[in-house]
């Protein structure tokens, strides 16, 4: 598991991270629910993102030291939790029309009607052989 490289709000002074693990499932009864409580770390998640990207700017702008790199950095992290935070919130909807499956790749879920996964971008429509003559 890969480290944030910041810690979180609370995180023990030996600088641990928390990073929550990649949605993988397709919802089903159990599986919804699972997506149901992940939605809602990222929420939380994703909140706590933007609280201290604007407390950052804030410290840097009171000390006329504004980082865009950093800036930036956080900015791409709060990116990737908003993006599949919306993934998640899409499957959901998309719940009881069905999904269609995980992605052969990354294994992240996706609705029948995705022809790229969310995630990593691979196809996830079947590849018409081409026959030679």
């Amino acid at each position: 598991m890969s480290k944030l490289p910041f810690p979180r709000r609370g995180a023990r002074a030996s600088g641990d991270t928390q990073v929550m693990p990649a949605v993988a499932a397709v919802p089903e009864a159990e599986e919804a629910i699972d997506l149901r409580r992940r939605r809602d770390q990222l929420s939380a998640r994703l909140a706590e993102l933007q609280w201290d990207l604007g407390g950052l700017t804030y410290e840097m702008a009171t000390r006329a030291t504004i980082r865009v790199d950093v800036l930036m950095q956080r900015a791409a992290i709060l990116q990737d939790v908003d993006a599949e935070l919306a993934e998640v919130e899409r499957i959901l909807r998309m719940e009881d029309s069905g999904v269609a499956g995980t992605c052969a790749v990354c294994r992240a879920p996706h609705s029948s009607g995705a022809v790229f996964c969310w995630q990593c971008g691979a196809g996830l429509l079947p590849q018409a052989g081409t026959t030679a003559a």
